[in-house]
């Protein structure tokens, strides 16, 4: 892996850390191991869509580094 891939292989790890933690609180919430709070349901909201952007720039940005290193 080239020096310009890193930082978007990590931009993509992040993002499934943030969606892992936006499924695994609404889970945990339901099983009732946490009680389900206005800023628990808040943070996993937020982790779940900041996940997803997350991700999807670092997708971007190492699909162009690669399309940048085949040229």
């Amino acid at each position: 892996m080239k020096m310009k891939q890193a930082p978007s292989v990590r931009l993509i790890i992040l993002g499934f850390g943030l969606l892992l933690i936006g499924a695994v609180l609404p889970f945990v919430m339901v099983i009732r191991l946490l009680e389900s709070t206005f800023l628990l349901n808040f943070v996993a909201a937020t982790s779940s869509i900041g996940g997803l952007t997350v991700g999807l720039i670092g997708i971007v940005q190492y699909d162009r580094s690669r399309r940048q290193d085949r040229d």
